[in-house]
């Protein structure tokens, strides 16, 4: 059965834009009221829904920590009863602008988070050492121990994530007379994550749906965000954060290898299969959305040429994609999942895309009306034109009926977006993870935070609620020349006894980029030189990071038959010094 809506169903929702307007724009929300009506009941029931994820006392968290932020109270298909460093840096980012905003009642909670998460950093865990490469690992129990089972490991979006989400906080109390509490308590969680994204985002790692592992966009977006406000916070504490303020303009220049010509790929350094376009590089532009900025393509700022042909390019890569999306024209608001190549869960819209499609052109409005014009140019000139066909290419000033009828298209459009939320969000406001592709019916995960408060964020832009700057402004020129930073790497020897037969061939594959994302076509081939009938010998040299944790396994292939040993998964961490060796000696299982 489909979803009811909220509040009924969802009108019609917007009119057809037909052209320019001379007087005034001419789109209008049919049934504004009841969009009204659902965004001010469901602000509340958001706000609702983040704190009851939240230890010690959500009333779908018990038993707790406080300032955990559990991902779902789902426990059993899907099993999200955990704590991600992403989604928890990410609901506490908007938790803290809320509280910037005038919501003094969280600050106790945000402060919960920082003990927390100080905690969760002293952890010894599967990616590595507590303090250094630890701090990569995606997820924890909700008691705040370690989760051993395999996943894709590491992540280095969460430090730099939960950096900016604690500056936002360090930066409130330094202009409210509390400098002691930023530098004491806030900031030594600071320094770590601002350690390991300086050492770490030159380096492959899984993307935000802890799929793919390569280089991910929403990575290199946040950390260089990261980087910018830590080095001025640094300064501003009369602390070192040693590489902050060097890597900046390093990442920032990498990030303009994800563009290639009219959207964003999303994930790169990668034989993924698929076209990059994906959620990924919505939310990347919401996370880096300065509202001091100008619209700026090298930042990817939401009003951005680069970023509105991304917008339309990953909208429309939905528009054909699911049930509930077909007869939806251009400039009509389409259903939004991840990416179209999708299968978890058999791929489905999800509410937070959905929602970030929205939150996107809000933040665009705000930029264009305090900038006070629009520029059209030829690469955002098809997006223009899906609203207000009758665009052209040129500057409209704020105030003219060309600006007027721009803006007022957006807005509706993004509306739109909001609108497809209403219509297939039940009637009690849950908000579960995904909905189904072609009843539109809620699956997944049930109650995700991370869904309520990306609903909380995309209403507060349309309301014109900002966060602070970060500082954009003064770092987005990108280098002349990109430069990374130098390779530290541990030559691994791999050795496994195994007896084989002629045609017979070894190959290692893994977790990381260096060993084929366990792919066994892009796997590493062992020798069998020093194969003897006493001692059944395959071995190969190869690099890999150093100080990375990772999992492993062999297979054999013959011709176009591929066996792999028996489970579970091998791991190994490579020690923390660069240049140097380590050696694993393994027995076919």
């Amino acid at each position: 059965m489909i979803a009811k809506s909220f509040l009924g169903t969802a009108t019609a929702a917007l009119a057809l834009v037909l052209g320019l307007g001379q007087a005034e724009p001419i789109n209008r929300l049919r049934g504004r009221a009841d969009l009204e009506d659902f965004i001010a009941a469901q602000s509340d029931i958001s706000i609702a829904g983040v704190l009851a994820n939240i230890g010690a006392d959500g009333s779908k968290a018990p038993g707790v920590p406080p300032g955990v932020v559990v991902a779902s109270p789902s426990r059993s298909d899907p099993d999200y009863w955990y704590t991600w460093t992403r989604d928890a840096a990410l609901t506490y980012k908007a938790l803290v602008e809320r509280f910037i905003a005038g919501d003094s009642s969280l600050q106790r909670k945000i402060d919960e988070y920082v003990s927390a998460q100080a905690q969760l950093q002293q952890l010894d865990n599967p990616s590595g050492a507590a303090r250094g490469a630890g701090l990569g690992e995606p997820k924890f129990l909700v008691d705040l121990t370690q989760f051993t089972g395999s996943w894709g490991r590491p992540q280095r979006d969460g430090p730099p994530l939960r950096a900016t989400a604690l500056i936002l906080y360090a930066n409130w109390l330094i202009q409210n007379g509390q400098r002691d509490k930023a530098a004491q308590q806030v900031w030594p969680v600071i320094s770590l994550d601002l350690a390991y994204t300086v050492r770490f985002w030159n380096s492959t790692g899984y993307d935000l749906w802890e799929e793919v592992n390569g280089s991910s966009f929403f990575t290199i977006a946040a950390s260089h965000r990261a980087l910018v406000e830590g080095a001025a916070l640094a300064a501003e504490l009369g602390q070192t954060c040693d590489g902050c303020a060097s890597n900046a303009p390093r990442v920032l220049c990498f990030a303009q290898s994800f563009w290639v010509g009219s959207y964003i790929d999303s994930n790169i350094n990668v034989n993924d299969g698929r076209t990059g376009l994906d959620a990924n590089s919505l939310l990347s532009s919401l996370h880096t959305f300065d509202p001091e900025a100008n619209c700026t393509d090298a930042t990817f700022q939401p009003c951005s040429a680069r970023a509105l042909s991304n917008h339309k390019a990953v909208v429309d890569s939905f528009r054909a994609e699911y049930a509930i999306n077909r007869g939806i024209p251009q400039g009509r608001a389409p259903a939004i999942g991840r990416y179209n190549e999708d299968v978890y869960y058999n791929g489905n819209p999800w509410y937070l895309t959905t929602l970030a499609a929205a939150e996107q052109l809000y933040s665009a409005v705000y930029q264009w009306d305090r900038i006070g014009s629009i520029t059209v140019n030829q690469l955002s000139l098809p997006f223009f034109r899906d609203l207000v066909p009758s665009v052209s290419t040129g500057t409209y000033a704020s105030g003219s009926s060309t600006y007027n009828s721009l803006v007022n298209a957006v807005r509706t459009y993004a509306d739109d977006f909001i609108a497809k939320v209403q219509q297939y969000t039940p009637s009690n406001g849950a908000l579960a993870e995904q909905y189904d592709r072609n009843t539109g019916a809620p699956l997944s995960a049930r109650d995700l935070t991370w869904s309520y408060a990306a609903f909380l964020t995309a209403i507060e832009r349309r309301n014109g609620t900002v966060p602070p700057t970060w500082g954009e402004g003064s770092a987005n020129t990108v280098p002349s020349v990109c430069t990374g930073t130098p390779s530290c790497n541990s030559r691994i020897t791999f050795n496994v006894r195994v007896t084989t037969v002629p045609g017979e061939d070894i190959y290692v594959v893994g977790g990381l980029t260096q060993l084929g994302n366990w792919s066994p076509s892009n796997g590493v081939a062992l020798s069998a030189s020093r194969y003897t009938a006493n001692d059944p010998l395959w071995y190969v040299e190869v690099n890999i990071p150093a100080e990375t944790a990772f999992e492993y396994k062999y297979i054999k292939v013959r011709g176009n038959t591929v066996s792999w040993e028996s489970d579970p998964n091998r791991r190994y961490t490579t020690s923390q010094g660069c240049s140097s060796s380590g050696t694993v000696n393994d027995v076919w299982r």
